[in-house]
């Protein structure tokens, strides 16, 4: 069992990936969110547009920006997900990300085979089951 709490893993994801985002594009992110939800991990990334690709956008040129940010997302998808990994200590199913020039701000929801070992694991909302069927839904 992981002797982090949920909190604990939470900040220690959202540092590494903003360490990764300055050191993979030479970007640092003013601030980087992560919360758990049982299987699954949400993370907001304030200030995600690199200076190239503002330049880019800023210039008119939004077409070109938006092929720049598709580049981004490829090269860097794997190592993200290889990150997560690491820090989470389970394995991520799939890896979904968006990021919006209006904003400057990209989602990432990362799904996870399990839900990741915590000191307070009863802290980590779980889905509820509706009566009348066996759908879960998170609320």
């Amino acid at each position: 069992m992981n002797n982090l709490t949920r909190g604990q893993l939470e900040r220690n994801l959202s540092q590494r990936i903003q360490a990764f985002y300055r050191q993979e594009l030479g970007h640092q992110p003013t601030k980087v969110t992560c919360e758990l939800f049982d299987c699954k991990i949400a993370i907001i990334v304030e200030n995600s547009i690199t200076p190239a690709e503002q330049l880019l956008s800023d210039a008119g040129q939004e077409e070109l920006a938006e092929e720049v940010r598709a580049g981004l997302k490829d090269a860097t998808q794997p190592k993200l997900k290889a990150l997560i990994e690491e820090i989470l200590a389970v394995d991520v199913i799939d890896l979904l990300s968006e990021a919006k020039f209006e904003t400057g701000r990209m989602g990432i929801i990362a799904v996870l085979t399990q839900s990741p070992q915590v000191r307070n694991c009863e802290s980590i909302p779980k889905p509820k089951l509706h009566s009348g069927n066996n759908q879960s839904q998170v609320s």
